[in-house]
């Protein structure tokens, strides 16, 4: 059996738990352990892949089809492990369980309760991760806040689940906030002491505290709140804001929490050297050599978690070439008209994210035009592909009014449809391809020089597809199909002749990319907008600025 570790979170939501559990994960990790993570969400939803962005995020997709919290994408970026369903459970898919067994007879006519019944499905969904699979440590982050009615079976679940196994095999890391009061020039411990009270409330102790915080703690009010929460003074750990979310894993050693974490869980304390992480991923994004900016265009950009692992896989792309990415945000709807293009004054790059309907659909033909004509590198992805074969069927087939049926099912020229085997499917997710397929790569094009192979598999998420009906029209006319399913049927991968970068993709490879191993695409991506700041900005706009890397859309998004 491996040992188990379960991060909560207290005070506020957003604190950083994903972040925290992927940096526990990577340390562990680095001492040959093999580690998996999995994430509880209380909410009734069955999987995110319903609810809108503005409520939940991006839904991150994985190699099995699963749709995921986003902090799956934390855990796979700061990891060497692939995730699947089982490293995903929500309240919803638990009470969905139950309730089946109930109508099977399976409970032999008995009362149905939270305990122990619900309670029981949570723990067994725990040890779903390692059934079948070798692991040393379980990472398992509870989602939500203490105190939250809805995480409370949760929470009583890995209560019982301690009892079950014993504290040598279990630990409870519990991530608290200390405010830093301006007004008083003082960090406030209240709140970390009340988090972890309700916590004792409920029948668990903390035994590792991280401590969210904006000023360095020292030892006097380490001490403080280890007497307080009933912790041990070097279990209190310091999670000071930083510059790159990839530092954290460094601050985390270097304040000694695997050693805690080895002791309790009594594991073979071996020190596994981060070395490579700091010189190749942290020690550039925070002192890169170059700096390039790049465009992001969407719906829903004004959420920081819509396109989140789009970021980090700009950043990646920013890592590999040595070079700072600064991300210039913008709202589709807001570029339907020829004069709202000024806004990509001073950019090296467009890239054209996933998305679904038609909101600011308009403005994304038009920046699509604007890089294909002015020959700006461009990167489209999902439904920045799609868009990308309507915009060259308009404006380079002189294909008027040409659509995919998403936006407009009475199209003349629908160049993106649904298949015949979808349009059968009623359910909203039924129709979906979902998660990893394969792809024949054609040699010599864009796709196989970043590639380097002629097969791949990548992560999807879509309904829609490329119209083959028009496929020879579109490569008479410079449009190459460089990406292919294995059966010749699906357009994957497309990119124009006579373009310095030009390349769109159905499937997601943000999901696939990683801070130390860049995805192909867009490490490539980055190497051309480089090249294009190069060719036509000052010297000036190649070097850095003065802005944390992580924050650096935040900014630039309110120029």
């Amino acid at each position: 059996m491996p040992k188990h570790i379960f991060v909560t979170g207290g005070v506020v939501s957003s604190l950083g738990k994903g972040i925290a559990s992927a940096s526990i994960a990577k340390i562990l990790e680095a001492k040959g352990l093999k580690v998996a993570i999995q994430k509880l969400d209380p909410y009734l939803n069955v999987d995110p892949g319903n609810m809108s962005p503005y409520q939940h995020g991006e839904v991150y997709v994985t190699d099995d089809g699963a749709e995921t919290d986003l902090d799956l994408g934390h855990y796979e970026r700061y990891t060497h492990s692939t995730y699947g369903r089982e490293n995903s459970l929500t309240s919803g898919q638990i009470y969905y369980k139950v309730i089946m067994k109930e109508r099977r007879g399976d409970y032999l006519g008995g009362t149905v309760q939270v305990v122990p019944h619900v309670t029981d499905a949570i723990k067994e969904g725990i040890r779903e991760v390692y059934r079948n699979k070798r692991c040393d440590v379980v990472i398992t982050e509870i989602g939500g806040t203490v105190g939250d009615i809805e995480s409370l079976p949760f929470l009583e679940a890995i209560r019982q689940f301690r009892h079950e196994v014993g504290r040598e095999n279990s630990l409870f890391i519990h991530l608290t906030l200390v405010p830093y009061i301006k007004a008083a020039g003082e960090l406030k411990t209240k709140p970390t002491q009340h988090s972890v009270g309700t916590l004792r409330e409920i029948g668990i102790q903390p035994d590792i505290l991280l401590c969210r915080t904006e000023k360095r703690i020292d030892k006097p009010m380490k001490a403080k709140i280890a007497l307080f929460c009933n912790v041990e003074p070097e279990a209190v750990i310091e999670a000071r804001d930083v510059s790159s979310i990839y530092e954290v894993p460094l601050a985390f050693k270097e304040q000694g929490i695997d050693k805690v974490i080895c002791r309790k869980l009594k594991i073979e304390y071996k020190a596994g050297s981060l070395h490579a992480w700091q010189k190749d991923v942290v020690d550039i994004a925070l002192r890169p050599r170059f700096s390039v900016k790049v465009a992001v265009v969407g719906e829903y950009i004004e959420l920081q978690d819509a396109y989140k692992s789009i970021y980090e896989s700009l950043r990646h792309g920013g890592i590999a070439n040595d070079s700072q990415v600064i991300i210039k945000r913008i709202n589709s709807e807001k570029l339907e008209s020829a004069r709202a293009l000024n806004q990509l004054k001073g950019v090296a790059g467009i890239l054209v994210p996933g998305g679904s309907g038609g909101c600011g659909i308009e403005g994304k033909f038009r920046v699509i035009q604007h890089a294909r004509e002015k020959k700006i590198p461009f990167f489209g992805i999902c439904l920045g592909m799609q868009c990308a074969v309507i915009e060259f069927a308009r404006n380079v087939l002189d294909m008027k009014g040409a659509n995919s049926t998403e936006f407009n099912k009475k199209t003349p020229f629908p160049v993106i449809s649904l298949l015949e085997e979808q349009e059968k499917m009623k359910d909203a997710g039924g129709a979906m391809r979902l998660g990893a397929y394969p792809c024949e790569v054609k040699k010599d094009t864009g796709a196989h020089k970043a590639y380097k192979t002629e097969q791949i598999s990548e992560r999807h998420r879509h309904r829609y597809e490329f119209n083959n009906e028009y496929r020879e029209r579109f490569q008479k006319a410079g449009m190459k199909f460089s990406g292919v399913s294995p059966n010749g049927k699906l357009v994957e991968i497309v990119e124009l002749d006579h373009h310095p970068w030009f390349i769109a993709c159905q499937f997601h490879p943000e999901f696939k990319s990683k801070p130390d191993r860049a995805h192909p695409l867009f490490r490539d991506f980055i190497a051309s907008a480089l090249e294009y700041q190069k060719a036509n900005f000052p010297k000036s706009a190649l070097k850095p600025v003065p802005v944390a890397p992580d924050t650096l859309e935040k900014v630039i998004a309110h120029e």
